[in-house]
């Protein structure tokens, strides 16, 4: 079991954050924070800027103006940084000549830490079986629970993973779930980027979601899914007739094919209820569908692009920066 860390887990924070590469700017004055004890999600599509940004947090890309801060200083004035901050920026960056236990053998030492904790870590990311298997062998997946392996040699106070649910399975996912939720609940600073909002949907507290290297909203999730439209699975023998009752309440309809039925958008079923007995439509079924969290993020992030937009070069141009 991983010891809880100290109980003032530091803020991180990005405060203004712009990165130009050239003519083209990745990252347009971004700021945010990043709570302790909570998991806090950075979402946006690729190219929106996402691993620029963890870069310039972590003082790995040099920001063209404002600043990242880890506890209100920049991550590198620590005296110990690495043992502060727990990083996967690139679960694909292993030697594949190494074995698992080797790979974190050779982490650790810079780190001063014992073999005990190395084979802690390797047991807590399930990669204990496999030890002692070369790393180019490895699934995507079991690459990511290595990075993760890493991130989490030094018992740091901030975790900040990039995309750490690429390759996983669906079993593997759920075990990331539990893990960030449990790192979080013993008052560690978590944030975990990704391209996906269903991927961390049920893993986060709180959300930052930016577009063109722009700040889109910070808000805890509960919020962002009040920004969610409603649904309503409607059957009815009268199609022309629910149609119409449709276009006359402004309901958005698409058909589900699973059911035959049809779906509408922006109508509750009360409503639909309501409105299908004043009209005289016979309903033969009406089921709630909920809300599409994954309908308010894309409509959050993709608007259109703006005129000579270019896809963020942050990663690019950034990849050959050591960690």
């Amino acid at each position: 079991m991983t010891p809880a860390p100290p109980p003032d887990a530091p803020v991180l924070e990005a405060v203004g954050l712009t990165k130009d590469f050239g003519a083209v700017r990745a990252v347009d004055d971004l700021s945010f924070a990043v709570a302790p004890g909570r998991v806090t999600g950075f979402l946006g599509p690729n190219g929106a800027g996402k691993t620029t940004t963890l870069r310039m947090l972590l003082g790995l890309v040099r920001p063209s103006a404002g600043r990242g801060l880890v506890g209100g200083r920049p991550y590198g004035e620590h005296p110990a940084p690495a043992r502060l901050v727990g990083v996967c920026l690139d679960a694909g960056a292993l030697h594949p000549g190494r074995t698992a236990l080797g790979h974190l053998r050779v982490a650790a030492a810079p780190l001063g830490l014992p073999e005990t904790r190395v084979r802690e870590v390797l047991a807590l990311v399930g990669l204990e079986a496999v030890a002692r298997r070369r790393v180019g062998g490895f699934s995507l997946g079991m690459k990511q629970r290595l990075g993760l392996a890493v991130a989490l040699l030094a018992d740091p106070a901030v975790l900040v993973l990039d995309e750490p649910a690429n390759g996983l399975d669906p079993e593997g996912i759920v075990w990331l779930r539990s893990l960030l939720r449990s790192l979080a609940g013993q008052g560690r600073t978590v944030l975990v980027s990704s391209h996906v909002l269903r991927e961390v949907e049920h893993t986060v507290d709180d959300v930052v979601v930016v577009a063109s290297g722009r700040l889109v909203v910070a808000e805890p999730l509960v919020d962002l899914a009040r920004r969610a439209e409603p649904a309503t699975l409607v059957l009815a023998p009268d199609a022309a007739g629910l149609a119409a009752l449709a276009r006359s309440h402004g309901w958005t309809t698409a058909p589900d094919p699973a059911t035959g039925g049809v779906v509408l958008a922006g109508a509750e079923a009360a409503g639909v209820g309501a409105a299908a007995h004043a009209a005289g439509l016979e309903l033969h079924r009406l089921e709630p569908r909920g809300s599409d969290l994954e309908s308010v993020f894309l409509r959050l992030t993709q608007p259109g692009p703006d005129p000579g937009e270019s896809p963020d070069p942050g990663q690019s141009a950034a990849e050959g920066v050591a960690r």
